[in-house]
């Protein structure tokens, strides 16, 4: 077993960036339908609040001075995934309900899978990102 080292600062969280083609088409998802809270926005990135965490969005472009490397939105669908966002919730099922109601489409009902322990629902955001909503059982 790894022994963890412990992260150098307590207070730090993770927020995963995603890269996408339309700023306006994931603020619609991400605010509109998903309920987070828009906490900056400017012409080419925002920063969404969601629960306690948050989620960083970029339009695909030249990368910055700071870093040689150009993050752009996926490119596969349907069955492929690089990663997926995954949101914490008590209870995916009254989670799910309430985001479909809002239009959010899932790629099917909640569901517990084989090993058991939780329930996920599975969506895409307009640039194909994979988004998970999970409680634990």
């Amino acid at each position: 077993m790894i022994e963890p080292a412990g992260f150098p600062d307590v207070t730090a969280s993770v927020a995963p960036l995603l890269a996408v083609a339309s700023l306006d088409r994931s603020l619609e998802f991400w605010v509109a339908r998903m309920g987070g809270g828009l906490t900056v926005h400017w012409q080419a990135y925002a920063r969404v609040q969601v629960g306690d965490g948050q989620v960083h969005l970029a339009v695909a472009g030249d990368p910055p001075p700071d870093r040689a490397v150009r993050l752009v939105p996926p490119t596969g669908g349907g069955a492929q995934a690089t990663g997926e966002v995954v949101i914490q919730v008590d209870d995916c099922r009254a989670v799910f309900e309430q985001l479909e109601k809002r239009g959010v489409e899932f790629l099917g009902p909640p569901a517990e899978p084989a090993w058991g322990g939780e329930v996920r629902a599975f969506t895409r955001d307009p640039d194909n990102h994979l988004v998970e909503i999970t409680s634990t059982t």
